[in-house]
């Protein structure tokens, strides 16, 4: 594995890491801050330009197949989708749990 300079790693603001063979994409370590009674985190305007997202924007977290957390800027299509699914899952809540068994 190659070893770079933190110069070298650095493009502008966003550092990009070679780590274990990992070469592209946007690494950002994130602090958790709380906010009220929860915990949040703050996305930089690099994060928020390569979402094409601004405040007020529904963002969706999905879980990926390999357990990790996907971010992705919530379409309206999307958010209904995720509403639909919801009401079916309240509705059938206890129908749902005996077919989990």
């Amino acid at each position: 594995m190659e070893t770079r300079s933190l110069e070298a790693r650095e493009r502008g603001t966003l550092a990009r890491y070679n780590i274990s063979g990992y070469t592209s994409g946007m690494v950002l370590e994130l602090k958790l801050r709380k906010v009220g009674n929860s915990v949040g985190i703050v996305l930089p305007k690099e994060a928020l330009a390569h979402l094409k997202m601004g405040a007020g924007d529904a963002v969706c977290v999905t879980e990926a197949s390999d357990g990790s957390l996907r971010l992705s800027p919530g379409t309206a299509d999307v958010l209904r989708q995720i509403e639909a699914a919801q009401d079916v899952m309240s509705r059938y809540r206890h129908t749902l749990r005996e077919l989990a068994k």
